[in-house]
């Protein structure tokens, strides 16, 4: 654990964990053999607020962080609503990339920097997203899936696919 690193409450550390500077983590479970790099904040509340009064909705719930995870710096992972924020096992994160609140991540899952990730996505095991794509909030990305550089993931994907552009479609008819 390096220097200005913040551990606050209900949080669990697992075996081999390295945290660089200035790395905030609140309300998290972080597994084993992960590397959080500076200016991540893994566990703080997520956006959300009701629509005409303008209320905060409170966010109750955690993050949970596999083994052999990489986050990059400046990354945040907010916790969930309700239940947990889960970024499964072996999944690498880089620089910049927002994970909002009941987001969960399937093992062996790539994401490059400044991705956004909007509330309560599925995105499966497998998959690559590319720099600077932004998936919806409520949808589902199915296993084995490339994304794109800069694509726009505004519907459910199933396995399996390639895709590319805004609204993002199969590889193929967008090169078209």
């Amino acid at each position: 654990i390096y220097d200005n690193v913040y551990i606050g409450q209900n949080v669990f550390i697992g075996e081999n964990n390295v945290f660089y500077p200035n790395v905030v983590i609140t309300n998290s479970v972080i597994n084993n053999n992960c590397l959080i790099q500076s200016g991540a904040v893994i566990g703080d509340s997520g956006f959300g607020f009701t629509i005409y009064e303008k209320i905060p909705i409170i966010h109750i719930g955690n993050v949970v962080i596999g083994s052999n995870v990489k986050i990059g710096s400046n990354t945040t992972i907010d916790r969930a609503s309700l239940d947990s924020t889960i970024i499964g096992n072996n999944v690498k994160i880089d620089n910049l990339v927002q994970i909002a609140h009941s987001v969960l991540i399937g093992d062996n899952t790539i994401i490059a920097a400044q991705v956004g990730i909007a509330g309560s996505t599925i995105i499966g095991k497998n998959c690559i997203i590319g720099g600077q794509a932004g998936v919806a909030g409520h949808i589902s990305i199915g296993n084995n899936v490339t994304i794109a550089g800069k694509s726009g993931v505004t519907k459910n994907i199933d396995d399996n696919k390639i895709i590319a552009g805004f609204p993002a479609i199969d590889i193929n008819e967008w090169k078209r």
